[in-house]
C-alpha cells in the first residue's frame, strides 16, 4: 500500500509520464520554412508518389501506437480507457527507456471488435507498429488476427505474445537445470485466456508434446467441453489428448512444469507435492501470485519464477516487447511471425550463460541492458529469413 499511494502521490506530480519534444528547431524563419510551409509540401509529394517514403520522411520508422479498450487492465479487469490510460502512458515510457522506441497511447472508447479494428487501421498509417494492450479474451484473438490481415506493419498484443516469449525463455534454462527435454514434459497452464492460450501455442512450437493441460475456473479445458471460446476449442485439438477432466489440481498430479497466469492463491503446497520430481514452478499472477516462491520451495517445487521483482527469476514482459519492436521496426516488418517470437525466447535465454546459471537465475533481470540489444538483432534476423523485412 505504501508504493500505491506513493505512485498516486507522483503520478498527481507528474501529471503524466510521457511528452512530445521536437526533434527539429523551428526558432526562426529560416527553421520554420524548412520544418513547415513552405519547404515541407516536398516531402508531401514525394510520399504522395511512393509510399513507403513515408517511413523515411516522418518518425513513423520509429513510433508505435500502444492501443487499449482498458476491458483487461492489469489485474483490475473492465476499468474503462480512461483509467487504463496510466498503464498505457508507462508502457510508452518502457519503450523509450528499454528499446528507444517512440509510443503513443490511446485509449479506445469502444468494445466493438469492428469499430476497434476499423479505427486502429485507420490510424496506422501514422505509425511503424501497433502494440494493443490489456484487451480482454476473446476478441482480442480475433481483433489482432483481423488487423494483421488489413495493416502493412507489425501488430503484436503483449499480453499473449510478450508473456508467452518470456515464459519460454525462463522455461529453457530451467530445463538445462533439470535435464529434461521439453517435448517429455506434462505441463499444466492455469487460466486459459489471452495469455494462456499465447504460452501453449508458443510452447507447442518450442516443441513441447500434447500433454498440457489449460485450466480456467471451470476445471480443466477438453476437446466437445460446451463452453470453450473458438481458440480455446482450436488449441484442444492439439492438447489433453486423453480429454482429462477435473479440477486444477486434477491436472497437476504428475506435472512437470506449472504456469500460472490466473489468480492468486489457486495452487496449494499440497498439490505441488503431487508434481513430478524436480518440478519447476511460474505463477505469474501478479501482485499476488497462484503460490509464493516459499511455499512452492517448501513443497518440493525445484524452479520457482514469478512476476515479481522482489522474488528471483522476475517473468517480465519488459524483456521482450521493447527489442522486439526495435528489431521490427529497425528492419521496417510487416508482420511480428512465429519465428521471431521463437528467436526473442533464445535470444533472452541465451544472455545466461552455463556458468552464471542457477535455480535462481535462468532469465535475465529486467534492468539488464544486454536483453533489448540481443532480442532485437535476433528479430531483426528472423524477419529476414522469414521474409517480412523489407530493408
Amino acid at each position: 500500500m505504501d508504493v500505491q499511494k506513493e505512485s498516486l502521490r507522483l503520478h498527481r506530480e507528474w501529471g503524466g509520464k510521457i511528452e512530445v519534444v521536437a526533434r527539429v528547431p523551428v526558432s526562426n524563419a529560416r527553421e520554420l520554412s524548412l520544418a513547415y510551409t513552405p519547404g515541407v509540401a516536398e516531402p508531401c509529394l514525394q510520399i504522395q508518389k511512393d509510399y513507403p517514403l513515408s517511413f523515411d520522411l516522418t518518425r513513423r520508422n520509429n513510433l508505435v501506437a500502444v492501443i487499449t479498450d482498458g476491458t483487461a487492465v492489469l489485474g483490475l479487469g473492465d476499468i474503462g480507457p480512461e483509467a487504463g490510460m496510466p498503464v498505457m502512458e508507462g508502457k510508452c515510457a518502457l519503450f523509450k527507456a528499454f528499446g528507444n522506441v517512440d509510443a503513443f497511447p490511446l485509449c479506445l472508447r469502444t468494445k466493438d471488435v469492428d469499430e476497434i479494428v476499423r479505427t486502429i487501421y485507420l490510424i496506422s498509417g501514422s505509425f511503424g507498429g501497433i502494440n494493443l494492450e490489456d484487451i480482454a479474451a476473446p476478441r482480442c484473438f480475433e481483433i489482432e488476427r483481423r488487423l494483421q490481415e488489413l495493416c502493412d506493419i507489425p501488430i503484436f498484443h503483449d499480453d499473449q505474445h510478450g508473456t508467452a516469449i518470456v515464459a519460454g525463455a525462463a522455461l529453457i534454462n530451467a530445463l538445462k537445470i533439470v535435464g529434461k527435454e521439453i517435448g517429455r514434459l506434462k505441463i499444466v497452464i492455469s487460466g486459459a485466456g489471452a495469455a494462456g492460450i499465447a504460452i501453449a501455442k508458443h510452447l507447442l512450437a518450442m516443441g513441447a508434446g500434447p500433454e498440457m493441460y489449460l485450466v480456467n475456473r471451470k476445471g480443466i479445458l477438453y476437446g466437445g467441453r460446451e463452453d470453450l471460446a473458438a481458440d480455446q476449442a482450436e488449441l484442444c485439438r492439439q492438447v489433453n489428448p486423453s480429454r482429462l477432466k477435473g479440477s486444477l489440481a486434477d491436472a497437476m498430479r504428475g506435472a512437470d512444469v506449472f504456469l500460472g497466469v490466473s489468480g492468486p492463491g489457486l495452487v496449494t503446497g499440497e498439490m505441488v507435492r503431487t508434481m513430478a520430481q524436480d518440478s519447476i514452478l511460474f505463477p505469474m499472477a501478479n501482485p499476488t501470485p497462484e503460490i509464493f516462491p516459499e511455499e512452492a520451495r517448501a513443497a518440493g517445487a525445484r524452479i520457482i519464477g514469478t512476476g515479481r521483482s522482489d522474488f528471483p527469476n522476475q517473468i517480465n514482459n519488459v524483456l521482450a516487447f521493447p527489442g522486439i519492436f526495435r528489431g521490427a521496426l529497425d528492419v521496417r516488418a510487416s508482420r511480428i511471425n512465429h519465428e521471431m517470437h521463437m528467436a526473442a525466447s533464445e535470444a533472452i535465454a541465451e544472455l545466461i550463460s552455463p556458468d552464471e546459471l542457477s535455480e535462481e537465475y535462468v532469465i535475465p533481470q529486467a534492468f539488464d541492458k544486454r536483453v533489448g540489444q540481443a532480442v532485437a538483432q535476433a528479430v531483426a534476423t528472423a524477419a529476414r529469413q522469414t521474409g517480412v523485412a523489407r530493408i
